[in-house]
């Protein structure tokens, strides 16, 4: 989330301090679905959350699909994305305090857009991780827009 509000923040989308952003979880404005999931033979692996342990309630971290220690051997998605949906930018926009981070004349910009999300498949490895996806990430590569840059 950090790494979306910094691009958008590049880009006079929002305005202000990033961690007063963080704190009001301003980043599930903009990417509300969740982080990856554990793959498997079905897609979308069950056991994200070990028995006994509920999901968070915070906007963005109730989307989380797994707080798993990661092992050597498992594969996980990582898939941040930057979305501009019309219901969560209208509450964000009717509270004040998160309000006043938006620059609205550019959101109005942006609206239309949609959202953009970029998945890797994640083999945990011994050492750290490998990234399965053969995609391009640099933004000369990838675009040249604002949303390139959350990416890179």
């Amino acid at each position: 989330e950090r790494r979306i509000l910094e691009s958008l923040k590049e880009e006079d989308i929002i305005r202000g301090d990033i961690g007063d952003m963080m704190d009001r979880r301003l980043g599930a404005v903009f990417m509300p679905h969740g982080l990856g999931h554990l793959l498997g033979i079905d897609a979308h692996d069950p056991g994200g959350y070990p028995e006994g342990l509920e999901r968070p309630e915070e906007p963005g971290l109730r989307s989380l699909r797994t707080t798993r220690e990661l092992k050597q051997g498992m594969v996980i998605t990582v898939e941040p994305g930057c979305d501009f949906i019309d219901a969560l930018l209208g509450q964000a926009r009717d509270d004040p305090i998160c309000s006043s981070f938006f620059n609205w004349e550019k959101i109005e910009m942006y609206r239309s857009f949609g959202g953009v999300r970029i998945e890797s498949n994640v083999y945990v490895t011994a050492q750290g991780c490998k990234n399965l996806t053969n995609c391009p990430r640099e933004r000369n590569r990838s675009g040249n827009g604002w949303c390139a840059l959350a990416f890179t």
